[in-house]
């Protein structure tokens, strides 16, 4: 626009130009006239006015351009202004919640501090307090444990061991280097014991650490003297409760056929005493069938007696270290022989007199066992089962004993099954716990009514399980399992 202003005022400052337009304003007769000089100034006006107009709308559609090249500015500067202001506000919520965090992981680290002092602690006085004695060992055999028990047994504080050497210190202990470097070279756990007989019993057990920086064993030594005692305390009670079960049924069998013998001699030396030689021959020869008559029930009964004490020898000294394999119908046959010979009931009911049904399975495997204890065992539940036999006062019941030999589930079964009186809830409960009797000697026979030594010979010498069903309308039956896999 001033390039054009510039052009017209130096155009018309030009001297010619103000010449020519001079002539061109006038007429013929020299007047200047007015009326061009109005157009040529209108146009002139009009041409500047639309060099103006056009000038104004360049301008305009440049500032049209630049408000909106200002206005795309100004919207990309507001985003970019709200985009930071967002990132401003997460980065400040971010920082908020990690602020917050940090709090609460700090509150847990001060919780779990507090948790771990008083873990350390809690595991401290356990370890201290442990009733047997504790010692910690590293690689080099120096202390890093000893609890109030080891300060106890050795008279040794725990300040003075801590850091010395474990044998240098307390060279009485009966675990050797060599014991502790083979269970840190195997990794693996050892156990001893040492003992004093009389004296004292100590389990040691030595294992160790794993999974700790530096390698080390725990050496563990408890003091079982008192257990060890009360334990065979209990063994000899229980075997001395066994015997004098066996005894006592041992007794019982033989006092009775004695009893006869004796009543036998009474009355054999009753009819000495009354004969005189005299009196006829038919009277001299009933004297001589009652002589004979009382011999032979003497002999019968004493055979009886020597039956009795032949199986108790042959249990005695039949006990070996070792099993046999056996055919177990053989055994229980054989064991029902010498109950005809040996068993009566109180009721005079004899054991031969019984019905006897067996029930063998075919083809029964031989087992493993002592069979003179499964005698006695058998024995002793037939014995049982003849005093429940004998107590029944039905005139039309049959006594009758099933025995019942199967093989199931890898398993010998045994079921001895009598139809005599049940045992009740209380009988049960105790039928195989040891016998003790505070009776006098002419009180009634009880002997026959618990079976331990029997519980004991199948759970403890035979590996096995035993157990008794009674009830009123079924009976009484006697179950005993041998597990055939671990016996063959």
């Amino acid at each position: 626009m001033k390039k054009y202003l510039f052009l017209t005022l130096l155009f018309l400052q030009s001297q010619n130009l103000y010449a020519d337009l001079i002539t061109l304003f006038k007429d013929d007769d020299g007047k200047t006239n007015w009326q061009y000089v109005a157009n040529w100034s209108s146009g002139i006006l009009i041409i500047l006015l639309s060099i103006a107009a056009i000038n104004l709308f360049v301008i305009w559609r440049r500032v049209q351009k630049s408000n909106r090249a200002l206005q795309a500015i100004r919207n990309n500067l507001e985003q970019r202004v709200l985009e930071r202001t967002a990132t401003l506000d997460e980065s400040n919520r971010l920082l908020k919640e990690s602020n917050q965090l940090l709090e609460q992981e700090v509150q847990q680290h001060v919780i779990t501090s507090g948790l771990l002092k008083s873990s350390e602690s809690y595991i401290r006085n356990i370890l201290r307090s442990m009733p047997l004695m504790l010692i910690g060992l590293n690689r080099r055999g120096q202390i890093t444990q000893w609890n109030s028990k080891a300060e106890e047994i050795s008279g040794i504080a725990a300040g003075d061991a801590l850091d010395k050497n474990l044998w240098d210190l307390y060279p009485s202990i009966t675990v050797s280097p060599r014991q502790i470097s083979q269970a840190m070279d195997n990794n693996e756990t050892i156990s001893f014991k040492q003992s004093q007989p009389g004296t004292y019993h100590f389990d040691i057990t030595v294992y160790p650490l794993q999974d700790h920086s530096e390698s080390g064993v725990v050496i563990l030594v408890d003091d079982v003297t008192k257990r060890v005692l009360a334990e065979n305390m209990l063994i000899h009670h229980d075997k001395m409760s066994s015997m004098g079960e066996l005894a006592s049924t041992m007794a019982h069998d033989i006092n009775k056929p004695l009893q006869a013998i004796l009543f036998d001699l009474s009355s054999f030396q009753s009819l000495l005493s009354q004969g005189n030689g005299a009196g006829t021959e038919s009277d001299r020869g009933r004297e001589l069938d009652k002589f004979s008559s009382l011999l032979a029930d003497a002999s019968e009964k004493g055979q009886h007696v020597e039956s009795i004490i032949n199986n108790l020898l042959s249990f005695a000294r039949g006990r070996t270290e070792v099993s046999q394999l056996a055919h177990l119908p053989d055994i229980m046959d054989h064991t029902l022989e010498l109950a005809n010979d040996v068993l009566s009931a109180p009721s005079q009911l004899r054991f031969r007199d019984i019905r006897i049904d067996r029930q063998y399975e075919a083809d029964l495997p031989m087992v493993s066992c002592y069979v003179t204890e499964l005698q006695q065992v058998f024995l002793s539940l037939f014995r049982h089962a003849c005093n429940a036999l004998g107590q029944v006062e039905a005139a039309d019941h049959e006594p009758c004993i099933r025995i019942e030999l199967s093989t199931e589930y890898e398993s010998l079964w045994i079921r001895i099954h009598h139809n005599g009186v049940a045992l009740s809830g209380d009988e049960q409960m105790h039928l195989f716990e040891p016998y003790f009797s505070d009776q006098a000697a002419d009180q009634a026979f009880d002997a026959g009514k618990r079976l331990s030594f029997s519980y004991f010979v199948i759970t403890e010498q035979h590996q096995g399980h035993m157990a008794v069903t009674s009830d009123a309308e079924s009976g009484t039956s006697f179950h005993i399992e041998l597990d055939l896999a671990q016996r063959r």
